[in-house]
């Protein structure tokens, strides 16, 4: 069964950090560029970040860039989200996502370009 699984969201302090896990199974993240997506109440999903298939190139969104640090560890199947400096804004459901490699550079931020999700992890930021 093809599954990707979240973790590592929680409650954290503004300027906390947290580090969120995308863990695939049934299948092998080298084929797909990976994305985080984020989705607060009454709003659209929104792209945050996206690592090439490689994992040698990575694109941020202009909220996020300077702050969130993207990377992945094939051998372990595993796509991290390094969530630092964070911000009253940030909160809302963190989703990761499969995206064929092709489309990395031209899609990333196109949810309907996604061929798996995982299921979300939510992050509050508040004192």
């Amino acid at each position: 069964q093809l599954q990707l699984v979240e973790s590592g969201g929680g409650l954290v302090q503004p300027g906390g950090s947290l580090r969120l896990s995308c863990a695939a199974s049934g299948f092998t993240l080298d084929d797909y560029a990976i994305g985080w997506f984020r989705q607060a109440p009454g709003k659209e999903r929104e792209g945050v970040s996206c690592v090439s298939a490689s994992g040698g190139s990575a694109i941020y969104a202009d909220s996020v860039k300077g702050r969130f640090t993207i990377s992945r560890d094939n051998a372990k199947n595993t796509v991290y989200l390094q969530m630092d400096s964070l911000k009253p804004e940030d909160p809302a459901v963190y989703y990761c996502a499969a995206l064929p490699r092709d489309r990395y550079a031209s899609s990333w931020y196109k949810r309907q370009e996604y061929d798996w999700w995982g299921q979300g992890t939510q992050v509050t930021v508040s004192s």
